[in-house]
């Protein structure tokens, strides 16, 4: 199969070898990119937390940059939201990982049941978010602090960038991992006056959020999980 892979480098390139190495031909075309704020984590890390939480492995890249200022954090109970962000954050060195089962909200819960009553919580959030994982928190009366540690931008194209990659004909699936990459999509696809079936024969979204961006009348599958192992199980 012919996939698009629309997700931010460098997790797309990641994505692009699992797909050819699954026998699928891959292009990338990345929407948004990551603009990271070291400075913004290096001084929340500096006030007193009794541990961290993140939502996304770009969260756990920006830890990353920190380079030996990090050393200090490692043993620090860490939060993540789900498998590929608890291994992003191994990777990185922490001892002390909690998963959650893949969402914001039920990331709240894995807090409220292991955070000790009265502590605060670190959480390195990225720009634009949800806001499932904080309104449970406040829901639950956690005490936290939101930093944003990184901004998603769009990546701009010329208009006949997408027509190009469809000349020989659609591509067989798209996927597609956040709101703000479906909505650069469907804007994309407008002002190259192509329509989605253009596009591709199938639109695989990685949540339920994501596929109420696109067009309602739009052929979509999402995810059984929010992960990618759920969102390969689709193809």
């Amino acid at each position: 199969m012919r996939v698009l892979v629309t997700r931010p480098r460098p997790t797309a390139e990641r994505t692009a070898a699992r797909l050819g190495s699954m026998g699928h031909e891959a292009v990338i075309l990345p929407l948004m990119q990551a603009q990271h704020l070291a400075g913004a984590v290096r001084a929340a890390l500096s006030e007193p937390h009794q541990a961290i939480a993140v939502t996304s492995a770009e969260a756990v890249r920006v830890l990353g940059s920190l380079g030996s200022g990090l050393e200090q954090h490692l043993a620090t109970p860490l939060f993540a939201v789900g498998e590929a962000t608890a291994r992003a954050a191994g990777d990185l060195g922490f001892t002390d990982i909690r998963i959650g089962p893949g969402t914001g909200e039920g990331l709240a819960e894995t807090v409220a049941a292991h955070l000790p009553l009265g502590g605060t919580l670190a959480y390195l959030a990225g720009s634009p978010r949800t806001d499932g994982f904080e309104r449970s928190l406040h829901g639950r009366r956690i005490g936290h602090r939101t930093v944003e540690c990184y901004r998603m931008t769009p990546v701009h194209y010329p208009a006949e960038t997408l027509p190009g990659l469809v000349r020989a004909g659609p591509f067989d699936a798209v996927l597609l991992y956040s709101r703000e990459t479906a909505r650069r999509l469907v804007a994309g696809l407008r002002e190259s006056g192509l329509e989605p079936a253009d596009l591709a024969a199938r639109f695989l979204c990685l949540s339920w959020p994501i596929r109420e961006i696109l067009p309602a009348d739009l052929a979509c599958e999402i995810a059984a999980a929010p992960d990618e192992e759920s969102l390969f199980t689709l193809l």
